[in-house]
């Protein structure tokens, strides 16, 4: 059993879609336990994953026990059990939340969520490029339909957008992917950490403009400015549980960049070694200082969450241009809070403009309504997290992010990530008087609060104050995650099979 569990996570997903996508006609509440269990099994499997690589082990799966580089493989290590365990999380409170009634809008949404889960899964399994293309097109193809879920003029108009520049992106990583694979012979990522170290200079210039595109593509998907500008409109207009899983999407793009150029082109990698940590950190900063501005504009409260997430992909983006394993690890705890605070942000958003009628989430006047008290304080509880205000779990994020910051780092970052998380306490104070204070006279408005709906919204917000109260084990996980991951001959080793360390560091072969 032990040495199939790295294929769980992908292997449930893609089963309960296939049923999920069959049954069509079956009941409501059959659909819904099937895939609110399916998930809870998923988060069981993610904590099973973590466990065991918890000590440091990388467990590998070889499809059709074909000996890699020649088959495909899917290798859990720290990182990747820790990025399977936050989509569980996150998917759990969303589907949840999706069982209030979300998923009555359209067809199929259970069977389509659980593709996407599926594909997500693969993309941080992976230990293959190509394979890592083919699990982007699976998540893709199904969030395309899942962003349409329910019709309406700015759900097309968004999705057209999102599905063409996803196109564009797509057609890059099939280019991208034919110059590597013609410079270097393979696109197992653990042989090509072996081959980018022996290059031939003649090979080298190619090699350097395979990855270079392989960093745009990436930058797409992780939402890095001037790259941006698909995401407010698509994930404002996304049906609420669809936004929150999407928080995932972004982190996908960070992971591969984080993956790509850590173990292919990183130390080992030569006259290639650090080609993207320029253009990410300065790439953050812009993207962190463009996302401050946008949040003091919204004029809509999911237009304020999606540019919220915008603030964490430019810190998180800075994190992984900074030095050093420490800011690798801080990057990392923040990417765990980030996820699931946003997530849960999106979910509370529907529940409000459940109760606001018709003026939805503008933040404009609006009638009395019901549960304003309780939907106020989650408000409070997830915006004074995301702007970074202790004692919650941004505040912790950011100040050891902060602190790992080198003195030329900290002359552009501590500026920066201070402004973003004034303009994001600025904006979310606007934006909590005006929706929750500024009402006119009458009894209270708004229907009945669904459970489903706020059970998913604190499942995620609850994060906010157990990051805190956990944040021993967790940010040693996250600190022992980044040096494993610099450490590539282990992942190598595990992989292949045949790479050891010399006295000096390098890799030899043991044969």
């Amino acid at each position: 059993m032990m040495q199939h569990l790295p294929i769980f996570p992908v292997l449930l997903p893609l089963l309960v879609a296939i049923i999920l996508l069959r049954k069509r006609e079956g009941a409501d509440p059959v659909r819904r336990t099937i895939s609110i269990t399916a998930t809870a099994l998923l988060v069981a499997i993610a904590f099973w994953l973590v466990s065991q690589v918890a000590d440091g082990e990388t467990l590998v799966y070889r499809l059709g026990n074909w000996q890699a580089p020649y088959g495909i493989v899917l290798v859990a290590d720290r990182l990747s059990a820790m990025m399977v365990l936050l989509t569980a999380l996150l998917a759990l409170g969303s589907v949840i939340h999706a069982s209030g009634g979300e998923d009555n809008q359209g067809s199929n949404f259970h069977g389509l969520f659980h593709l996407q889960l599926m594909g997500i899964n693969g993309a941080f399994l992976t230990g293959d490029l190509f394979n890592l293309f083919v699990f982007f097109e699976v998540l893709l193809l199904a969030s395309y339909a899942l962003l349409m879920h329910g019709g309406g003029k700015a759900r097309v108009q968004s999705g057209l957008h999102y599905v063409v520049l996803n196109l564009a992106g797509s057609s890059l990583f099939l280019i991208a992917l034919g110059v590597l694979y013609g410079s270097i012979g393979t696109l197992n990522m653990a042989d090509m950490a072996e081959r980018v170290s022996q290059l031939p200079a003649d090979r080298q210039g190619l090699v350097r403009a395979g990855a270079l595109l392989l960093l745009v593509v990436f930058g797409l998907k992780a939402a890095i400015l001037p790259l941006y500008f698909w995401l407010p409109r698509a994930y404002s207009s996304a049906p609420a549980p669809i936004a929150a899983l999407f928080a995932i999407m972004t982190k996908v793009g960070i992971y591969a960049i984080f993956r790509v150029f850590t173990l292919i082109f990183g130390e080992q990698a030569g006259g290639l070694a650090h080609l993207a940590q320029p253009w990410l950190w300065w790439g953050g900063l812009a993207t962190l200082g463009m996302a401050t501005l946008a949040v003091l504009s919204a004029r809509d409260l999911r237009m304020q969450i999606s540019y919220f997430m915008l603030i964490s992909i430019g810190t998180l983006l800075c994190g992984l241009g900074m030095e050093g394993t420490a800011s690798r690890g801080a990057m990392l705890f923040y990417m765990l809070h980030t996820t699931l605070i946003n997530g849960g942000l999106f979910l509370l958003a529907d529940m409000i403009a459940d109760q606001r009628g018709k003026v939805g989430t503008r933040i404009v006047r609006s009638k009395k309504f019901k549960y304003a008290t309780l939907l106020s304080a989650l408000y409070m509880i997830g915006a004074v997290s995301s702007a970074g205000l202790p004692p919650l779990s941004g505040a912790l994020a950011k100040a050891w992010l902060m602190s790992t910051a080198t003195l030329s780092e900290g002359l552009w970052l501590w500026p920066l990530l201070l402004l973003s998380g004034l303009a994001g306490v600025v904006a979310a104070s606007r934006a909590g008087s005006t929706i929750f204070w500024r009402h006119g006279n009458g009894d209270p408005a708004g229907e009945r609060l669904s459970r489903g709906k706020l059970v998913g919204t604190v499942v995620l917000l609850s994060a906010a104050p157990l990051l805190v109260i956990l944040a021993g084990p967790i940010g040693g996980y996250t600190q022992a995650t980044a040096e494993q991951i610099t450490d590539t001959v282990q992942y190598r080793s595990a992989v292949l099979g045949n790479v050891t360390s010399d006295t000096s560091g390098a890799s030899v072969d043991a044969d």
